[in-house]
């Protein structure tokens, strides 16, 4: 399975069923269009077309790749879990599969040309296509679209029967909204099986959709309305994730700010819930939020992560620091009250990371608004600031507005890039004792991955059985967005998890009834080969039988 990222978050049981899940309504189906171009003809381009080599479905093998947010990674997680568990093979190898299922995202321009290349690619090695994510759910009429299967956002519960009909050559698309009691949902159970990126890690979206209107913001159109899961339901899953070794859990969505407010709770009481289940030693990240929502919740919020086992870490994009800016975008806040959230965030929750967001180049950006915007980020020397380019979006308002030149985009982009450039925000922690969390390996390959208190990325070195550890370090080195600490010799690692983490690739929340990731095409294979052996031994008795009869009548004879 593999990840592509892109910004919207930092860097980067209602019954489970046995064997798989499908709904007491069949899709319907209808065959893929013959009119293809000569392009999209594999075998026309001298591709041999890809015929599957086993005739027992959810044997094939699948390649996944995921573009975007982090709620995009656990929608990509929770479709690989329910494949796997049905027998299909995840595989990284994308021209060793037969199917390729592709999670979009559409954001911005360049993770949307990325998805159609990778389509088209597909189609030229000879691929069976299945696509999902907000692409397809925000313009499912799109061109390069048709003769698809399509995944709904909301609809990955139903992944195992989209794939299947694909592999028959059929054209699939669900892309119905799930409701409760009329009213929308937050999306397909969160207990569903699923396979980890990194089994330490569990990514639960809490959340889809939102309440904003943002005049630049595609996202909208395929997440649409907030839909909220049940606090009982994300506890549930968190308390399960624990149990299989998960020693962070990051919470997504499109707002959490606004998480609740369409099934009367409000954020604060899921976290104050979360916390009471969360093991000593683990930890809980928050993710992005809004500012017109989160300001309800402040002192709340300051009073959570003040909790040792949440970190102090919030992300909130400001998106411009001029009001008119700001109003031209739909956003529904001031420049004031984003000022309000960090500095009493900062106020309450000292060393607390504060991110943010800016789009240079809106159409409406005069020379005195990106002044505004440059004075505002000089203000707080943000630790991590995403600095994008404007793109317009096709559908939404802001796309038909007049264009600032590329040429002055770019220069703004640069300008604001050379502020954030101008300070080192992590200078003053050196020779600091910290208590970090490790997660993950490092790009460099030489180094683990840890995090602090404040989320700060802290690079220790890659010493054996460390990875899951909380262990303790001096602060040797600072960077634009890292430290690295050397190894206390007076501290011992430990370990929070309470079991041993799933192994890489293992399916997460099968019940015990429920297919394995052992019982992959080996294991049917096997089956099969009793099943002929079964049905050669029962014909030899029969022709034994035949035989012994044909005998006694000869001997009667």
């Amino acid at each position: 399975m593999e990840l592509m990222g892109d910004i919207e978050d930092l860097i980067q049981e209602e019954n489970v069923p046995s064997t798989r899940l499908r709904n007491s309504i069949m899709p319907r189906v209808r065959k893929r269009k013959a009119a293809l171009t000569k392009e999209q003809r594999p075998e026309e381009n001298g591709v041999h077309k890809v015929e599957c080599d086993s005739i027992i479905p959810g044997t094939q093998k699948v390649y996944l790749k995921t573009w975007g947010c982090a709620h995009n990674s656990s929608d990509s997680e929770y479709m690989a879990g329910q494949l796997a568990a049905y027998g299909y093979n995840i595989v990284d190898e994308k021209l060793a599969a037969d199917v390729w299922v592709l999670n979009s995202c559409t954001v911005k321009n360049p993770a949307e040309d990325h998805f159609r290349n990778e389509i088209k690619a597909g189609r030229e090695a000879g691929k069976k296509v299945v696509v999902a994510g907000c692409v397809p759910q925000g313009a499912p009429r799109s061109e390069f679209l048709q003769g698809l299967s399509v995944i709904g956002v909301q609809q990955i519960d139903r992944v195992v029967e989209v794939v299947e009909e694909a592999l028959k050559g059929n054209s699939v698309r669900l892309l119905g909204k799930k409701k409760v009691e009329g009213k929308k949902a937050g999306g397909a159970s969160l207990l569903l099986p699923k396979v980890r990126r990194n089994p330490l890690i569990e990514i639960i979206s809490i959340n889809t959709g939102c309440l904003n209107q943002c005049s630049y913001c595609k996202t909208k159109h395929a997440r649409g309305e907030l839909g909220s899961y049940p606090i009982e339901e994300i506890v549930t899953r968190a308390q399960q994730s624990f149990s299989e070794g998960v020693c962070e859990i990051w919470l997504t969505s499109e707002d959490t700010g606004a998480y609740g407010r369409d099934i009367g709770v409000t954020l604060p009481e899921l976290l104050w819930q979360l916390v009471e289940v969360i093991p000593e030693g683990c930890r809980l990240r928050l993710g992005m939020t809004n500012p017109p929502y989160i300001l309800d919740h402040l002192e709340e919020i300051a009073k959570i992560m003040q909790d040792h086992r949440v970190y102090a870490f919030l992300h909130v994009p400001v998106q411009s620091g001029s009001d008119g800016v700001l109003g031209e975008m739909k956003r529904e806040y001031t420049v004031a009250e984003f000022c309000r959230v960090v500095d009493t965030l900062r106020d309450r929750v000292p060393g607390i990371t504060i991110a943010t967001d800016i789009i240079c180049g809106f159409p409406t950006e005069t020379e005195e608004d990106f002044q505004e915007t440059l004075n505002l980020c000089a203000k707080y020397k943000f630790p991590s600031l995403f600095i994008n380019q404007f793109y317009p979006r096709p559908g939404t308002p802001a796309a038909k507005m007049q264009r600032i030149p590329t040429k002055e985009v770019k220069n703004r982009s640069r300008r604001l890039t050379d502020i954030f450039q101008s300070y080192r925000p992590y200078d003053h922690k050196l020779g600091e004792r910290q208590e970090v969390l490790v997660t993950e390996e490092a790009h460099d390959r030489s180094h683990w991955v840890a995090h602090n208190k404040f989320y700060e990325q802290v690079l220790v070195p890659k010493e054996e059985n460390l990875l899951g550890k909380i262990v303790e370090v001096e602060i040797i080195e600072t960077g634009k967005h890292y430290m690295k600490g050397r190894l206390s010799q007076t501290h011992t690692p430990s370990s929070p998890s309470l079991s041993t983490p799933l192994p890489q690739g293992e399916v997460s929340g099968l019940p015990p009834t429920a297919l394995t990731k052992t019982q992959t095409k080996e294991d049917f294979a096997k089956q099969e080969r009793y099943i002929i052996l079964s049905f050669v031994l029962l014909i030899s008795a029969l022709l034994a039988k035949l035989a012994w009869v044909c005998l006694t009548m000869l001997n009667q004879i």
